[in-house]
């Protein structure tokens, strides 16, 4: 049921809603010119669709701007700032308290994918990708927008008008990272639909070769870098703030950040491999669809109270919502993906193990293996629920740090030598050449450690690969400062 809001009941909160309807309208108009242009190779078209972007930018910002106002205004008369503020709240508090409950959250993901579809609309080169990428955008628009506008609208009126709000949630009001670290999160998340709608472009077109990967490159670098300080970040609050579980604790919103992270780390890895190679052209298109859907996942995950977690918001109207929009992703990049597989065939032989690209490889798969082991155990609990009936069933930290632990080292053995293997294949006397000065390295570390009287082994392996992968960035480093010395000398 819609969720619209009686204009005489709230002024703000009617111009809130009347915002957010016109940015709806206007992304469902954007969708259908985009797939015109695209089906007619209109230009003309298309550069209506590109200036929509504009409008529902403005528009979506209207409406963050009237609810940032409503909480500072201690505007009561509005449902969303009398359940989540109160007039004795700092300043701070009360702007942190736009993301602070679940609808205010949504209306931040959708005013920042607004930011990124503006941003991207003027960036956009005039090929046969720029239709079909603004159309995979105003999709998730469409989709956005419409749940801020109907079934978790922030301006609701409230049916009693009060003296006082109830406040925000206590533990959301005691550390000052609750100001950056949702924020960086959803800059993170949200991000990834750029990628996300490049790829929707390359498979709709056809235009698998690398144009598409050196270009989403650069904005999955972006998503990268906010999920990572996302997740530092959110590292630091836990640690800080007690009953939190420590800077870590395998909580299940806690893992929807790292899903996420985990595939985006292995695409921009595996990329590098189809612009050197020609190789890994499905495989990276399936990196970044799931990546972008494990952000959704993420999302419903925490909107949805299907799982037990200290950061998740209580059960709502949206978790349904957020699943079929999942499952529309999954089902859009399979058929996507199956109708272009043709396309999708690999310039070359595979990689050879001893060489980049085959440490890359394996590295990817050490990545994708992680990224579903952590999704096997934050799901099994829910799908113990839904088959036995039972609310019991928990996946402790001991599960994790099975694979985990194992798995980084990993990461880590590959993380330093793969970048010191030559493309295409290296022979065991390269491979000897590339890994000794990392094994001497790492043996010293070792040694180190063990004089300062550590003696637990996993914790051994870390020093020893850590001081591994120091040494392998330095020779790295060396090396690109020749390469630029030897290009300065040609130039000069």
């Amino acid at each position: 049921m819609l969720n619209l809001i009686s204009f005489s009941s709230s002024a703000s909160g009617a111009l809130g809603q009347l915002s957010l309807l016109g940015a709806l309208l206007l992304s469902v108009a954007g969708l259908l010119l985009a797939l015109l242009g695209g089906a007619r190779r209109d230009p003309r078209v298309t550069e209506a669709a590109r200036r929509a972007t504009w409008a529902v930018f403005a528009l979506v910002s209207l409406g963050t701007l009237v609810l940032l106002a409503a909480l500072l205004r201690d505007d009561f008369t509005v449902r969303f700032v009398a359940e989540h503020s109160m007039r004795a709240s700092p300043t701070w508090v009360k702007v942190t308290g736009l993301w602070g409950a679940l609808e205010g959250s949504i209306l931040l993901w959708a005013w920042l994918l607004a930011g990124y579809a503006f941003i991207l609309s003027v960036t956009l080169r005039r090929d046969a990708l720029r239709p079909w990428a603004l159309s995979a955008m105003f999709a998730s628009l469409v989709f956005f927008v419409g749940v801020c506008a109907t079934v978790a609208s922030p301006f609701t009126p409230v049916a009693t008008l009060v003296a006082d709000g109830r406040g925000p949630n206590p533990a959301l009001q005691n550390h000052w990272m609750m100001a950056v670290h949702p924020v960086l999160l959803y800059l993170g998340f949200v991000g990834l639909s750029v990628p996300f709608a490049y790829a929707v472009a390359a498979l709709v077109t056809g235009r698998l070769s690398d144009h598409w990967v050196v270009v989403t490159r650069r904005w999955t670098l972006v998503a990268w870098a906010f999920l990572t300080a996302a997740i530092v970040a959110g590292g630091w609050w836990s640690y800080e703030t007690l009953g939190w579980g420590g800077y870590w604790a395998w909580d299940p919103v806690e893992n929807a950040s790292f899903i996420p992270w985990l595939l985006t780390t292995a695409f921009l890895h595996s990329i590098q491999i189809q612009e050197r190679r020609g190789l890994m052209r499905s495989w990276n298109v399936w990196l970044i669809v799931l990546a972008y859907a494990s952000t959704v996942l993420g999302t419903f995950l925490n909107r949805s109270g299907i799982v037990q977690s200290v950061h998740a918001f209580a059960g709502g109207p949206v978790g349904p919502v957020f699943l079929g929009f999942l499952a529309f992703l999954l089902l859009a990049g399979t058929l996507l993906a199956a109708w272009r597989a043709p396309h999708l065939r690999d310039d070359n032989d595979p990689p050879a193990a001893l060489s980049r690209e085959g440490a890359f490889l394996a590295g990817n798969w050490l990545f994708v293996v992680f990224a579903v082991m952590v999704l096997v155990g934050t799901l099994f609990p829910t799908i113990v629920e839904a088959v036995q009936g039972r609310r019991d069933a928990s996946v402790g930290p001991a599960f994790y740090n099975a694979f985990a632990i194992p798995l980084g080292l990993g990461l880590l053995l590959l993380m330093g030598v793969g970048p010191l293997l030559p493309w295409r294949r290296a022979d065991g006397q390269g491979l000897w050449r590339a890994l000794r000065p990392l094994l001497i390295a790492g043996a010293g570390a070792a040694l180190l450690a063990l004089a300062l009287g550590v003696r637990h082994p996993g914790v051994l392996a870390t020093v020893a690969l850590s001081a591994y992968n120091l040494l392998g960035l330095g020779l790295l480093t060396a090396r690109a400062a020749r390469q630029a010395g030897g290009l300065l000398r040609a130039l000069g």
